[in-house]
Order: C-alpha cells, then structure tokens, then sequence
C-alpha cells in the first residue's frame, strides 16, 4: 500500500510491522490486527509498539492490507507512538538494499537512518492530551511485568508464512529481547503526534504548498559560470537543471571555492523542483558548505549532525522529511536523509575514513550514496581534489564520468610542486636534501614568503610532541616495562626536561633501559607537531606560529607573513591563500601498513597544496621517484587512482573484489562458517591476528583477550550470493542463542 494512501479497519484491519529487533533470525515482516481506534493515525511509516513474545518492542508501520496469509490468532497494535509517517517507502527500500549489500538486518539500518523521537520537538511543544483522547490503548502505559507476559495468548504472525503453534513467542524467548527493546521508549510518554494523521502541522503545509514551491524556484538565481572552467562542466550544469541524473566524478582545481560549487548544484537542483543531499566528512566542511547553501536558498537548507544535539537535529531531521528543507548538509548519516523528490547527492573527499560507520551493518557512505542514486534516478556527484580507486572502479565502469579540467587550465592554477633532491643538479647543491627532515631549499622557500608578508603552511603527520620514541643505539621502539606500551615525550609546559610517558597505561618511565641492548639513551622516530612548532619559532625568530590540530583547531587565520604549523587535516583556510607549504615526513604516511596508504597520502597533500596561491610553492618531504609523490607533481590524481586500482587487481584487493571480514573467536569463527553455504570459488584467508588499530567486535560479555579475523574474498560478481549466505549464517547462529563475540564485515576499510 503506498504511502499516501489511507484505509479503514473494516477495509484493511492488518499492519504489516517490522519490529526493531537485534537478532538476526527475526528480520522479517510481522502482521497485527488494528484495533477501530487507531485506524486514522495507524498510517504506513508510522512508529508503533507492539507486543512481540510477551514484550513491548518498538517498530515501524510498513504496511496495510485487506487480509493476513497468517491462519492463527493475532495479536492488535499495541500502540501508534506518533502520527508522523517517519519511514517513507523510499527509505526503508534503500534500508532493505543497505542490509542486503553488507550481510546485516534493516532494524540496524533503520536505526542509522531514522534519529530517535523526540516528542516535544515534533508535537511543536504542544502539551500532552487529555487521557481520553490519546490514540494509545491502556495496556501501553509501560513493558508490562514478566507475569503479564506469561499470559498473553498470542502474538504476531509472521508476515507472509503460516505459523508454527501461532505464537511468535516460540521464535525468541524475552531474556534475548531485552535488551532489543525499542530504544525510543524513553520519549513515548508524551503521547502520539497532535499535528494530526499526518503530522504535519499548518506551517509545515503551508511551506510545503505548491505556491510556496513555485515561489522558492522562481526567487533562486544561480550563477554556474565558474563550471565552464571544466570539460563539460556547462553541459554537466544544464543537466541537473532539467531534471537528469547524470553522474560525475569531479576533480576540483587547486584554490578551487569547492563549497561554492556544490551549492551552486544543489541550487540548481533547487531550482528545479527537486532536492539535493550533499555529505562532508566533518563539522568544519558542513558549516562552510552549510553557509553557501544559505546564501543562495535561505532557509531550505538545513545542517544534520550528530553535534546538534537530540532536539535540534530531529527538529531539522523533521523540516527536511515535512518537505520544509530542500538541501540537506550532513556528515555520513545525511546520506539517508527523506528528501523529497531527490534530484542530487553528492559527496566531497568520498576517501575520508569518517565515512565508515562504526555501528552494524558498518556501512560506507559512499556505497549507500550510490545505492541511493540509482535507485531514486537521482544525479551523483563524488567530488575532491583527489580521487579514490572505488570511485576510479565507477568511472571505468561506466556509470558515472570524468568532470575535469584540461590541462592548460590546470596549469595555470596549479602551484609549483616539487621533492628535495628531485635532479642531480639539486643534488649537487644541497647532498642532505633526501634525508633531513627539512633542506635547505623548504627554509629558503618559506623566508622568501615570510618577507613577501604571506604565510607559510607546515604540515605535520603527527600530533604531539614527540609521539614515537626508540633506542638510540641499536633503534628498537622504546617500550614500557609495565604494559610494553609505546613511550612517547610529552610536551614540557614549563620548559623544563620531561620523562618519557606511556601512552597505554600513563606511567612515567624515568629510568629506561632497552630490553634488547641494554643502552639508556633514546632517540625520537617521529617529531610531531608541537615540537615542530617549536623548532621553527626559533628558526624564525619574530614571526607568528601558530598550531591547528587536535582540540585546537583553526578554521580561518588572517593573512599575514606568519608560519602555520597544522596536522593532517586540520589546515586552516587564508584569504588569497598561502605562499608556501611544506609537507613534512612524507615517510610516515606512505610507510603505514595499509591498503590504502599511498591513496590517502596523495589525498591529504592535495588537500593541503590546493590552499596555495597559484603562484607559490609546495614542497614536498618525501622520495622524489615514488609515483605518489609524482602524481602530487604533475597533478594527477585520475591516473594515480587508475593505477592503484590495476595494482589491487592484480592481488586480488577490494574494489576489484568482494571481501568479507569476519571477527571473532575460533569458535564463533568457525560456527559462522560451518552454517554459511558459501559461493562457489570463495577464498578463505587466515585466520590471523586482529589487527590493532580494529575494534574488538561487542559481545554482552567481557570480550576474550584473543580475537581472530578470517577473510572471505569472492569476485565482485558472487558480492550478492557471499552476503545473502553471510546473512543466513547469522540468522542460524542466532537461532542457536550464541554469546561468543562475533562481527561480519563486508569491505572494511581497515583490512589490516
């Protein structure tokens, strides 16, 4: 039944349910009888409680129907918690699509894209009505006792099946549901929605109304003049504007005002009737693309965040499903914001690891985005000043296209890049180029910017003060006695000399002594950020240093010869940009042992030199002959990525294939396994060690010291057949009430 429809009990007297249940086994439909009373507001996508083997456990409304395929007694709603349909039939298709791509149930999808209720926000702070006219029955005022549910004859009929001794009650006993129940429970008590059955109040539909749409496309004025900079870029534009979903990956120029850009798409999409997403990786990003959005479209841009808070995300969360927002702002979890009529999602810098979600099903928000654009036909936009090999994959697919500038453009906005030691001719004048940590030349680049009174941009890879201590004799890494935790040397306050400190358990070691060669003496391995900061306020004495990174981050500095010392990622922007920049220990990022680690290396100093002026300077710490740090030279981020993707190819390394994580114990493991069917020609790798910078995966228990992963590698063509056979193996093992600690993963990003 679709979403816009209405019904009668004596006409449709069945609500499909999906309860909000974790275990595996029990992700399906469930129907219930609706009682006469809540028929007006017992609406498709609405949030109910039901009573689901003895207990009440929170659920959406996904359907009505005339009759149930169940031949047994059926259990009524218990309760319509409000009237506001929360669950559009688009999101619970992307939700149902999200669960099947990476093995998982749609109670854990729907509970990353739906936030939690909170009534006051959407009843307007109205106050609770009278008793007697709440949409809600007596036996819904709590959870009722053990004894209550002990005398429940029945309970749902799973949807679509003939039940087994017509209880639902035999499929889970309520210790397994306890902790299942409905998280929303704690904001129910203030009843069902007062904005009637749809829960929408008068100014919601007034500012949803036709002539208030018309009025909003005829008052958006767009100028896309600056994407004639870029091969198509005109046509890409006039495509979005006539409602087309054209898919792009969009490499954007050094100094590029990217977040301009993509306001003037969403604008666009705006303009024409529809609505568009636009994801960033962090809170910096959504309030700098946030404000352009807002210049061009006032109000209808909203901002969704985890930081906002319960109240005011829901309340934003609410403007956006009502149809009262038409441009969505957000980090990962925008990507399953309801837009209406979605015409535009697009994506900056999709590399970022703050895209992972670290909640099950562990989903990557460039996939759902993706999964969301061809579903919906809507338009995709992957956008940054590098490129990753999955968006590489897309493109030489064909689904989506080139969006670049020709060469001749570039050039002109590009900075002069270059490595220490890069000729024999710079050799010759400087032999230590290649191994001090900054040549001669990054010094003389940097004084020469100073006394042009522009800033200097220094990016260090590591926070801290000196965050990597080891031997100074035979260079093993300094370890403590106590926990054989990695030593580090804070960063002395008062000037004087400070012990090294451990940076597991805290304990000051004063006495060191190598556990291989016995000596004392330690040397650094990795200078970070603070002592940089401090070096270089004595190399340039009289100049401002200033440090953003960590709790301390800049988001703008005003122009000015000044030296900005900043850790990856958290480079602050300068009007009319920076002179120079020096990228330091290019050795740290490359040297990670990483699947990605020369992609998110180029991705980080892309970032960093697109915030030089055209005329000034990068230099770049590293070894001249990698084809990282050629790529940064020349530019070129599409052949970089093209040639990341041949090379995982060749050993078999997502994108080029499906890999499934699963984590755990020996014995979970080798549960999982023996229940799954695999795909023909799956490989199974391991198991090994997990590595150290994965979570354990959560168990109710205390988790066992030693944790295994076992990897499932399958051609791209056989990704469906290894998660559906993923997904029964774990609606098996949870049928069998195992507690062992247990995570499936389907294309981590961190492999190990």
């Amino acid at each position: 039944m679709a979403a816009g429809e209405t019904s009668t009990a004596a006409g449709h007297p069945i609500a499909r349910v999906l309860p909000l249940l974790s275990p595996a086994h029990l992700d399906r439909d469930f129907d219930y009888l609706v009682p006469p009373e809540l028929d007006e507001i017992a609406q498709p996508g609405v949030r109910v409680r039901v009573r689901f083997a003895g207990r009440l456990v929170d659920g959406y409304l996904l359907e009505r129907l005339p009759h149930s395929d169940h031949n047994g007694k059926m259990m009524p709603l218990e309760r319509v918690v409000s009237a506001e349909r929360v669950l559009t039939p688009e999101i619970l298709r992307l939700a149902t699509a999200v669960a099947a791509r990476y093995a998982g149930t749609r109670a854990d999808v729907l509970r990353l894209a739906i936030p939690p209720r909170h009534a006051r926000t959407e009843t307007g702070g109205a106050k609770k009505a009278d008793a007697e006219k709440k949409p809600a029955r007596s036996s819904a005022e709590g959870v009722d006792t053990a004894a209550d549910s002990a005398s429940v004859p029945a309970a749902a009929a799973p949807a679509g099946q003939q039940a087994v001794g017509g209880s639902a009650a035999e499929a889970v006993d309520n210790e397994r549901l306890r902790d299942s129940a409905g998280a929303d429970s704690s904001t129910d008590t203030e009843g069902a929605a007062a904005a009637g059955p749809h829960g929408v109040g008068d100014s919601a539909a007034a500012s949803s109304s036709p002539e208030a749409e018309d009025d909003l496309v005829s008052r958006v004025e767009v100028d896309a003049s600056a994407w004639g900079r870029y091969a198509h870029g005109t046509g890409f534009v006039d495509a979005l504007a006539q409602g087309k979903g054209v898919r792009a990956a969009w490499q954007a120029l050094p100094g590029e005002d990217w977040a301009a850009r993509l306001a003037e798409l969403a604008a666009t999409v705006v303009a024409a009737g529809r609505s568009a997403v636009l994801i960033v990786p962090d809170q910096r990003d959504l309030d700098r693309l946030l404000a352009e959005c807002v210049a061009l479209v006032g109000d209808r841009a909203v901002g969704l965040s985890a930081g906002l808070g319960p109240a005011a995300r829901y309340r934003r969360w609410l403007a956006v499903l009502r149809g009262q927002a038409r441009i969505v702002v957000g980090t990962r979890a925008a990507v399953f914001a309801p837009a209406r009529d979605l015409g535009l999602i697009a994506m900056w810098d999709d590399g970022d690891d703050t895209y992972a979600e670290p909640r099950s099903p562990y989903p990557h928000a460039r996939e759902v985005a993706m999964l969301r654009a061809h579903e919906t036909g809507a338009a995709f936009v992957a956008a940054g000043f590098a490129r990753t090999a999955e968006i590489q994959a897309v493109v030489e697919s064909g689904w989506a296209r080139d969006l670049l500038a020709e060469r001749h453009v570039l050039r002109e906005v590009t900075p002069r890049i270059s490595a220490p030691g890069d000729s024999d001719y710079a050799l010759e004048r400087d032999a230590l180029a290649r191994s001090v940590r900054m040549p001669g030349v990054a010094f003389a680049a940097a004084r020469s910017a100073i006394k042009e009174n522009v800033a200097v941009l220094v990016q260090v890879p590591r926070r801290g003060y000196v965050p990597s201590l080891a031997c100074a004799k035979c260079r093993t890494p300094a370890r403590c006695r106590h926990c054989n935790g990695p030593l580090a040397l804070p960063h002395s306050v008062n000037g004087e000399a400070a012990s090294p400190q451990c940076k597991w358990c805290g304990i000051t070691e004063a006495a060191f002594r190598c556990q291989a060669c016995g000596a004392r003496a330690l040397r650094a391995t990795v200078i970070g950020a603070a002592r940089t900061a401090e070096e270089l306020g004595r190399a340039f004495s009289g100049v401002p240093i200033r440090a953003s990174g960590g709790g301390e981050m800049l988001d703008v500095v005003e122009p000015g010869a000044q030296v900005v010392v900043a850790t990856v990622g958290a480079e602050p922007l300068v009007p009319g940009g920076y002179g120079v920049a020096l990228l330091l220990d290019g050795w740290a990022l490359l040297g990670r042992a990483d699947l990605r680690a020369s992609e998110d290396t180029l991705r980080r100093w892309m970032g960093a030199a697109a915030l030089v002026r055209p005329r000034g300077q990068v230099i770049v710490m590293a070894e001249p002959s990698l084809s990282t740090v050629q790529a940064l030279v020349r530019w070129d981020p599409v052949n970089h990525a093209a040639a990341e993707l041949e090379a995982r190819a060749e050993v078999g390394f997502p994108p080029a294939v499906r890999l499934a994580a699963i984590d755990g114990t020996t014995e979970s493991i080798a549960e999982l396994l023996d229940a799954a069917t695999l795909p023909e020609g799956t490989e199974i790798l391991g198991p090994v060690p997990l590595p150290p910078t994965a979570r354990k995966p959560f168990s109710g228990t205390d988790a066992p010291a030693e944790v295994e992963r076992m990897l499932l590698r399958v051609a791209r063509s056989d990704g469906a057949p290894l998660a559906r056979a993923l997904t029964a193996a774990q609606a098996v093992r949870s049928t069998h009430r195992s507690d062992a600690p247990l995570r499936v993963q389907v294309d981590p990003v961190d492999i190990g």
